[in-house]
Formats: C-alpha cells, structure tokens, sequence
C-alpha cells in the first residue's frame, strides 16, 4: 500500500484507511472477533490508517480498535475524535446528547480515548463537530496543549466551514479535514477542499462509498439491521434509491471498461482529485476489504473522470444525505 502525506507536518498514513465505525455502531456492528480478523487483515494489507471516535457505540468501538491493535500498535496510524455529549445510560444515538467542546470535556474525552484505545498517544485528534457554543480558537488552542503534553501528535477538524478552517489554522495548524466526500456528496470541491489546499490542509474522505450505495449491492433496505441508521435517511428511501441507481447503471460500463468493481471505482475516483485525499471506507467483512484496497493501485483517465464528473453532478443526486435535524450539527 502507498503512502500519503497530510498536512503541512507530513502525517504519513496508507493511501487507504479504514473507518472503523461500521463495526460497532450505526450499520449493525460486527461479532467482536470477526471485526478484530477484519482489522488485522486490513494491516496485513498495508491499510494502517484507521479511524474512530468515542461517540461510535459509544465508546464501544475504541475498545474495539484497542484490543486489535495490542501488541502491534507501531504499525498502525490511530485517529480517533471528541465533541458529543453522551449520557450515561441507554444505547447507540440515544446517548447522543448535543455538542461539547468545552475544554474540560475535551480533556476529559481524551482521557477516556487514551485509556479505551490502550495508547499513549493519539496520532490524529478530531474535533466531531463544531460546537457553536465554544470559539474554534479555544477548542484548536486546548487540542494545542495536548500536543506539548504528548497525548496528541497532529490536529483535525471535521465536517467544518471555510472560515473556521481559516481562524483554526491560525491557533495551530490543522492536518487535517475529515468531511463526507464521493461520488454522491461533492459538496467539500466547492467550498473546504480548495481552502485545504491553499492552506496545505490534507483531507480525509469519510463515506467515499456512499454508505455502501455506491458498490451497487444495495436494492432496498431489507438488508438493513433493524437499528441501522441509514433506514431514516433521506437517500435511503425506496424512491431516492431507485432514481439514484440509474447513475450506478451508467457506471457499471466504466467499471467494466477497466475490470473493477463498482466500489473500487468509486474510491480510485476520490484518489484521483488529489494525492493528500485520503478515503477511509468501511468495512466488516475480509471480501469488501480486499475489494476496496484494489483501488489504491486504480487509474482513471482523464476523460473517463471527467465523464464520471458529468453522471453524478451533484444536480442528479436524488435525497438529501441528511435529515434536516442532522444537518444542523454541521458546520456550513
């Protein structure tokens, strides 16, 4: 597996992550063993760059990546993030009570992120989301101090604005930029990811397969967990996935053209707009594993880019990725 660099301190991480979320929150999660092989054949691979956060299970899934990396955490590159509050009693989003970046509740997240994951330092540390309450300069300014005490080594924003990036950098500067970014939500090309690039802020691409859309293999939502979260969401509804399956048949040809899945296509396409976009995909069993990290080695031309540009322009993407409610803890 390649290596890629974010940011302007040279974060060196495999060209491909893994988003460990799947495995214990949101889509279902994964029997514990299973997901620890799925982790250790990820490394074995060359994917050393994995991410999780403490709001994911909650804190179910640092406990997780905790004990897949024992022993062998030299090899592996940890990003995991803070931000939510989370009440102390019920389960999955339920326990998601609003934003926190008060720098006490940073401190504290680290804490339990540390202990969780069974490190000394965690290599990229996330602000989740912005928390309207509390000044960037202060978050970024108490993330800073962590540095110089040797609990964090590089410094990340998530889901964040053009104007917060700017004000941010100025307290410290951020590696990276971790946002929703594929072939179905290109929002990040129009406004953060030039920002990234002039201020040399490297970007990681979260959901670069459309939470499994866009591998083609999802018809409806009878596959779907009963707490799966993507049930609720807009561009999971039988209607939006039918008129959005008519892009994945115009790329089924271009697939075809160069022998790859729908998948690896996808992700070789996320690559191809910048050498510091580093996607990080999910993944709970081996055979999607190995499928996706084919696509570190994909190369697209330019026309046909171009052509997968003009099928999924953001214009013929039918359904919001969030709900109305969800988009309100984004940072526009």
């Amino acid at each position: 597996m390649k290596t890629h660099y974010l940011g302007k301190d040279k974060f060196s991480v495999s060209a491909l992550g893994l988003g460990c979320m799947g495995m214990s929150f949101a889509y279902g999660g994964a029997e514990e063993s299973q997901a620890i092989k799925t982790i250790h054949a990820a490394i074995d691979m060359g994917i050393t760059f994995l991410d999780t956060a403490e709001v994911y299970g909650p804190f179910d899934n640092e406990i997780l990546v905790g004990k897949a990396i024992k022993g062998i955490r030299d090899k592996v590159q940890i990003a995991t993030k803070f931000g939510f509050r989370i009440l102390p009693t019920g389960s999955g989003l339920e326990r998601m009570a609003g934003v926190d970046s008060r720098p006490e509740h940073i401190r504290e997240a680290v804490e339990g992120s540390l202990k969780r994951l069974n490190i000394d330092t965690i290599d990229l540390l996330y602000q989740h989301r912005i928390d309207p309450s509390v000044p960037i300069e202060d978050v970024v300014g108490t993330m800073s101090d962590l540095i110089k005490e040797g609990k964090v080594r590089h410094l990340g924003l998530s889901e964040v604005s053009a104007d917060t990036l700017r004000r941010a950098c100025k307290v410290h500067p951020i590696t990276a930029v971790q946002s929703e970014y594929s072939l179905w939500t290109r929002e990040p090309e129009g406004n953060i990811l030039p920002v990234c690039r002039e201020l040399g802020v490297g970007f990681v691409s979260y959901s670069p397969l459309g939470r499994g859309f866009l591998t083609g293999k999802i018809i409806d939502q009878s596959g779907f967990s009963n707490d799966d979260f993507r049930r609720n969401l807009p561009r999971f509804q039988q209607e939006a996935m039918q008129k959005n399956r008519q892009l994945l048949y115009k790329l089924q040809s271009i697939a075809e053209k160069y022998q790859c899945s729908l998948a690896q296509l996808a992700l070789a396409w996320v690559m191809s707009k910048r050498d510091d976009i580093v996607p990080i995909p999910g993944a709970r069993k081996i055979e999607h594993l190995k499928d996706n990290s084919c696509a570190a080695e994909l190369r697209i031309s330019d026309d046909d880019i171009q052509l997968i540009d003009i099928i999924f322009m953001p214009e013929n993407i039918h359904g919001l990725r969030y709900n109305q409610d969800d988009l309100r803890l984004i940072d526009q």
